[in-house]
């Protein structure tokens, strides 16, 4: 009976070793050529996506870092932190991992309020950058994107047109129906 079992056993490893030299040949198949060319393939594509979505006006820019006034940074749950713009409508939220609650439930600000002035320029190099107005009632200020060429990657930078505590925040533009967020409660 021990002799049928080990036997079995020493046949399952095989093929489960001979499964893992496969999978292993077939990537080292692509040079890494071949893999930086499909990264940029895939980073031109999610480029397009987001110029769509800002030239719609439904996106959202997931923040994984806040960049403060005087360039201390904090790295931060891209879910509680970003912009979003659908139509008209605007909300601009920060949330910091911190234990205390904060006005919006998660340990910072939303803001809800209502986009003008919305203006999309390209630059020599193919950067694509928003400016726009958004006020509400907790928010009075100019948010201004800024999308690399190539990629998704963008910057949003918050100037309060009633102080200079300006907030950078650096991250992901998405399509509005793509964004995984969480929002809190708004003034």
């Amino acid at each position: 009976m021990k002799k049928i079992f080990s036997s079995i056993m020493l046949v399952m490893l095989l093929f489960a070793a001979n499964a893992v030299q496969a999978q292993e040949t077939t990537e080292r198949k692509l040079t890494r050529e071949e893999k930086k060319a499909m990264q940029e393939k895939l980073d031109s594509l999610l480029f397009l996506e987001a110029k769509q979505a800002l030239d719609n006006r439904q996106f959202t820019l997931e923040a994984d870092q806040v960049v403060f006034k005087y360039g201390q940074t904090a790295y931060v749950n891209s879910n509680t932190n970003f912009v979003s713009v659908n139509g008209e409508d605007a909300v601009v939220q920060v949330a910091f991992n911190i234990p205390v609650s904060g006005p919006n439930g998660l340990g910072g600000v939303t803001v809800d309020g209502k986009v003008s002035s919305y203006e999309v320029k390209a630059d020599k190099r193919g950067n694509l950058r928003l400016s726009m107005n958004v006020m509400g009632t907790g928010i009075s200020a100019r948010v201004d994107i800024e999308l690399t060429a190539g990629s998704n990657s963008a910057s949003v930078t918050i100037l309060p047109n009633f102080n200079s505590n300006r907030l950078t925040l650096n991250g992901v533009l998405l399509p509005l129906h793509k964004s995984a967020v969480f929002k809190g409660r708004s003034f």
